[in-house]
């Protein structure tokens, strides 16, 4: 599918940054390989969270008595990544008083390079494969019609619900570059000519260090460190939720939710789409450090889908009890993400997250698991550990169920929940557009990209999967879409992917809080907006439009057994378990 779209297109430039800080931390990837130590014998990566009330300088004694060495720390929520060759490492330092928790730290991924299979169904690879396969058959998209504001803007559904438009919100606030939102995420492409204008560079940071095992190779990295630039995505993931927060309205391509804002990117995800705790609570922290205003995280912490506090949280397991060990880098993670989040929070970083994509009724008592722990690298060899089990729900997806952190869940562009979204009573706070294939059965509309969400995507990652022809530089299906600046030059041409998932929806409500700090915050002498973070939640929740929740049958649709897809509804139209408070309303948000 190609489209042609005559526009100027705008030169690129990097925003300075408002808020000057050192050089972030450089993170050794929990997925680096097992190495000799200089004793001969073969160093382990742990994690170590320290006690609360601890100096850190009390728990770095108690980490080398127990023969560790700290590779890399997040001093400001006291978790430190320690390298050991000494077999008894975890017990002596567990016997700390300085400790709160210690665990093996193993990595996860997977080795398909390029576009990470943890994204897979977010994608619909299968559906692009069979689009590629037609060939010629491919079309392009129904007569694009403008709405008044970016080219594609009569492809953006999920604008125009939830007012997002030149007569909505862009006529009366669309954010400025006060206002600072965090993409946690695989990172941001900041050579994307709908992202360039808005992107800080200078308060970006990478937190990740590639790992071509899972990865694949190192590919923008010139001094050989396999650690990207803070401006390059190799995944796609994370420039699709960045352009629906913030592309600017620049007469080329989309626009986003609050098109004036600042992208910040801290990133926290490998290529392949995989997050560890290391890396993710250094973003959040960082966040907190610099004045972030909101931060967006359409991902949750592997290798553990759920985290549970103790075994006793296990209902059943196929491999009869979880072993010690998998409990303490569960409880681990549990303790490391809720001193992050925290600590953001004490900072007012305006936290919001995907709900995931699992359709599971998280208040439910009960929650199945069949992908935990996902991926394993165990010295140099690729693992497949996932088992199922079954486990309470004191057993948390993380970060969206940290205490702080706004819940999304996602629909259609009919308004239908997403078959894929999760759901739950107390558990989400509102519902956002976030794309569903499978809308509008029984029309023409049914299983069309359209009905996705469109999104900024990297050349460079089009081209690595096939998606973009090599020599035409034509899409090579129709989920991908083509903007040129001249039809004749394709070095003026931008790509554009339809995906979707709750990490789309998410995005949206991230856009809308920032749209609420510009309208609503205080100023300091910088011009510099902030907001209590309880206030822009409750504002968020408040605006957003009523919707009940309506019994559908997702087998109709193809999903089996259909009694796993559909929701019991609980609740009424001003609260209930699909669509929280309601869906977010931009325009309603900033008063209009």
């Amino acid at each position: 599918m190609r489209q042609r779209l005559l526009a100027p297109l705008l030169a690129t430039v990097a925003v300075a940054a408002l808020v000057a800080m050192p050089t972030g931390p450089t993170s050794a990837s929990p997925a680096a390989p097992a190495a000799p130590s200089a004793a001969g014998g073969t160093s382990q990566s742990y994690l170590v969270v320290y006690a609360d009330g601890t100096s850190n300088a009390a728990a770095h004694d108690a980490i080398t008595k127990a023969g560790g060495t700290v590779v890399d720390e997040n001093a400001a929520i006291g978790l430190a990544e320690v390298a050991s060759s000494d077999p008894a490492f975890l017990d002596q330092v567990r016997s700390s008083s300085a400790i709160e928790v210690a665990a093996r730290n193993r990595s996860m991924g997977t080795a398909r390079p390029g576009m990470g299979h943890k994204f897979k169904d977010e994608r619909l690879d299968d559906e692009r494969t069979a689009s590629r396969a037609r060939g010629s058959e491919v079309t392009a998209p129904a007569e694009v019609t403008s709405t008044g504001g970016d080219p594609l803007s009569g492809l953006q559904w999920d604008m125009q619900m939830i007012q997002a438009t030149p007569e909505g919100t862009y006529a009366t606030q669309t954010g400025d570059h006060g206002v600072l939102v965090g993409v946690i995420d695989t990172g941001i492409d900041g050579s994307h000519p709908d992202i360039a204008p808005n992107f800080n560079a200078a308060l970006s940071r990478n937190f990740t260090t590639d790992i071509p095992a899972i990865d694949g190779p190192c590919a923008e990295d010139p001094d050989g460190s396999c650690t990207d630039p803070s401006n390059v995505d190799e995944d796609g993931h994370g420039t699709h939720v960045a352009g629906t927060i913030a592309s600017p309205l620049n007469d080329f391509g989309m626009a986003g939710v609050a098109p004036d804002v600042q992208l910040v990117n801290l990133r926290a995800g490998q290529d392949s789409g995989y997050f560890f705790v290391v890396e993710s609570t250094q973003a959040i922290t960082y966040a907190a450090d610099n004045g972030i205003d909101v931060v967006n995280m359409s991902f949750y912490i592997d290798p553990w889908l759920y985290n549970c506090p103790s075994a006793d949280a296990y209902l059943t397991h196929s491999g009869g009890h979880p072993t010690a060990e998998e409990i303490a880098e569960q409880q681990a993670i549990l303790a490391a993400v809720n001193e992050a989040v925290e600590y953001a929070h004490e900072r007012n970083v305006t936290l919001i997250a995907a709900a995931g994509n699992g359709h599971t009724d998280l208040s439910a008592p009960k929650r199945k698991d069949d992908t935990s722990p996902d991926f394993l690298m165990e010295g140099d060899e690729l693992v497949d550990g996932a088992y199922s089990r079954q486990v309470t729900s004191d057993c948390l997806d993380l970060p969206s169920e940290a205490p702080h952190v706004l819940s999304v869940s996602s629909v259609g562009p009919s308004g239908q929940k997403a078959d894929y979204s999760n759901w739950g009573i107390d558990e989400i706070d509102v519902a956002a557009p976030g794309g569903w294939y499978r809308d509008f059965l029984g029309t023409d509309d049914y299983r069309q990209p359209e009905n996705m969400i469109l999104g900024p995507y990297p050349k460079s990652v089009g081209l690595a999967v096939g998606d973009i022809d090599p020599v035409t530089g034509e899409p090579t299906n129709e989920f991908v879409v083509e903007q040129c600046a001249d039809p004749t030059d394709t070095t003026t041409c931008a790509y554009y992917q339809w995906i979707q998932g709750t990490s789309m929806a998410s995005p949206h409500a991230v856009g809308v809080a920032a749209l609420i700090i510009a309208e609503h915050g205080t100023r300091d002498t910088s011009g510099n907006a902030t907001m209590d973070p309880d206030a822009v939640r409750e504002l968020l929740k408040g605006t957003a439009t009523d919707h009940e929740c309506s019994r559908y049958n997702y087998g109709l649709v193809g999903r089996a057994p259909a009694g796993q897809w559909n929701v019991e509804c609980r609740g009424d139209a001003s609260y209930n378990n699909v669509y929280g408070d309601g869906i977010i309303d931009a325009l309603a948000a900033v008063g209009g």
